[in-house]
């Protein structure tokens, strides 16, 4: 259960290292079964752009697979993180983890399958780092959704995801 509120702050210049320090670990962890680099995504990734300050991570295997959930769960508890299935993870095919706990994360690792759509967080990502105003628009709408009500996370979700669907859109 999550406890910790959506709070956006501004940017921490040491988000890059706090993604660098896991980034190893999550690689050596799941080398065997990585079709692809470990990546950055989410807010934290943007320069500049204020966040929850919890560092979203991206990993691909070749294949989601139910019959992997143990194995990479019991990889990644190796190094102390924790899996979090969230409610969409199967429909979506894949895996959610967090590290160092699931109440009071710093860090969310969401692991797919090739077969899903990650490319759009990667596009996405790289666009705002490329586009400031996007990304000013983008902190003032997650401000504003976090100080309608700091616990709902399916209104905080809902509520970036016309402004995602349009960048994308344009894209």
């Amino acid at each position: 259960m999550r406890r910790d509120p959506i709070d956006i702050v501004p940017a921490d210049p040491g988000w890059p290292a706090a993604y660098a320090e896991q980034h190893d670990r999550v690689t050596a962890a799941l080398g065997e079964w990585l079709s692809g680099p470990v990546e950055h995504i989410g807010s934290t990734s943007v320069p500049g752009l204020p966040a929850k300050p919890i560092i979203d991570m991206l990993a691909r295997v070749p294949q989601w697979e139910p019959s992997l959930t143990g194995p990479l769960t019991a990889a990644l508890a190796g190094i102390g993180w924790v899996h979090a299935p969230e409610p969409a993870d199967d429909a979506q095919r894949k895996w959610s983890f967090c590290y160092p706990d699931i109440a009071w994360r710093t860090h969310h690792l969401h692991l797919v399958g090739e077969d899903w759509d990650w490319r759009p967080l990667l596009k996405f990502r790289d666009h705002l780092r490329s586009h400031p105003d996007d990304a000013a628009e983008y902190a003032r709408i997650k401000t504003e959704l976090a100080a309608a009500d700091r616990h709902d996370r399916p209104a905080y979700r809902a509520g970036k995801a016309p402004f995602i669907e349009s960048i994308l859109a344009r894209l």
